[in-house]
């Protein structure tokens, strides 16, 4: 089906993001895989390209545009190209939110502008080695003296850990508030305490830097605390539907570059005299891939278009991710499968999209999570 959610400036802008990949991402990928993160550089090529921070005012040195569309094409350019390793749709959809609406003027000043250069990287500390996807398990804290928080405790599988500048940490300042007794914190590179751990060692999106961060007696001050102290977690719920959708989008995104990779296999590929698209099975494969697929991507294009209008449920953002997250896995599956043991080396892209794409349905919240919130939303 013929996509209308885009209109002329969308299409420059996915021929910026194309042009930009081949030429400063895929080059240099599996150097970047062998070494376990990207080069500090490309962040600041981003910068330059206007890549980072479409939605933060010009002023700031952003793109002025609020339209959450760009974020998505460039994530889609990012997925196609299979470059798994950078950790834009971080910065840009998942922690942008969080400075756009609840830093303060001084605090935008301080760091939406190397935010949108490339000069600062940044990442959100949620998850913690006790706790997954129930944040109100979380242990990390801290304590007020005088004008700074005391931070201590330590969080994993951080994307963009090692990289990062600047890093958004969910801590408990009030052990007897429930949910309202979190609050976010603004941790910077070089705060005494503040130690980065081993680069966790992945499955798949290995060029991607996963890292452990641990907090001892990290004096934060006052000045670095995102919006109202005690409402972190009403923070993270009103800004986790959109990192859904991020999910959402690279899925499909996924799915349908293991399905293009997958034709063009099995119509290069012979078997018994004749390509291997000529057998029914194959053609029976492909036809539900590609079924499922495009009702995916049109229920997403449909989130995109509410999102953009401020109208995107919770449930539907929850609905989007499970489901395009669980098709991806499906889909790379059984696309290995067509590729016969051809699909099992690493050479193809195909191999490269079966590691990469498992944790799709995991991080965000769990793919069990998205049900739950789903389930709560029909029966109260």
């Amino acid at each position: 089906m013929q996509r209308d959610i885009f209109d002329a400036d969308h299409d420059a802008f996915r021929d910026l993001a194309r042009t930009f990949t081949a030429k400063e991402i895929v080059p240099f990928h599996d150097r970047w895989e062998e070494e376990g993160q990207v080069d500090r550089e490309v962040w600041r090529a981003a910068g330059k390209a206007g890549l980072l921070g479409m939605d933060v005012p010009e002023e700031f040195g952003g793109g002025g545009s609020t339209d959450f569309r760009y974020n998505a094409i460039l994530t889609e350019e990012l997925v196609a190209a299979g470059a798994s390793g950078i950790g834009f749709p971080l910065q840009n959809d998942v922690v942008a939110p969080y400075l756009l609406r609840l830093a303060n003027d001084e605090q935008k000043k301080r760091w939406l502008p190397g935010f949108c250069s490339g000069e600062i990287v940044t990442a959100i500390a949620m998850t913690e080695p006790g706790t997954g996807s129930d944040l109100q398990g979380i242990a990390t804290n801290a304590r007020l003296e005088g004008d700074e928080w005391i931070l201590n405790g330590a969080k994993t599988f951080i994307t963009n850990g090692i990289l990062a500048d600047l890093v958004v940490v969910v801590a408990r300042t009030d052990p007897e508030a429930g949910a309202r007794g979190f609050s976010l914190l603004v941790v910077e590179r070089g705060m005494p305490g503040f130690e980065r751990g081993r680069r966790l060692k992945k499955v798949g999106m290995k060029a991607q830097d996963t890292a452990e961060l641990s907090f001892t007696d990290v004096r934060v001050p006052a000045a670095n605390v995102l919006g109202e102290v005690g409402q972190g977690f009403i923070y993270l719920m009103q800004n986790l539907a959109q990192e859904r959708l991020s999910i959402a989008v690279a899925s499909v995104a996924g799915a349908e570059a293991a399905l293009r990779h997958t034709l063009e296999y099995t119509k290069e590929r012979t078997a018994f005299g004749r390509s291997v698209a000529k057998f029914q099975n194959t053609r029976f494969e492909l036809a539900e891939m590609d079924t499922e697929i495009t009702v995916a991507r049109v229920f997403v294009d449909r989130c995109l278009t509410e999102h953009v209008a401020g109208e995107l449920s919770v449930p539907d953002a929850a609905k989007a991710k499970w489901w395009t997250s669980d098709l991806l896995k499906r889909v790379v599956d059984r696309c290995v499968q067509l590729h016969g043991g051809y699909g099992y080396m690493l050479e193809y892209p195909i191999a490269k999209a079966f590691v990469d794409s498992r944790v799709q349905a995991i991080y965000g919240g769990t793919n069990e999570i998205m049900k739950e919130i789903i389930g709560r939303s029909l029966v109260g």
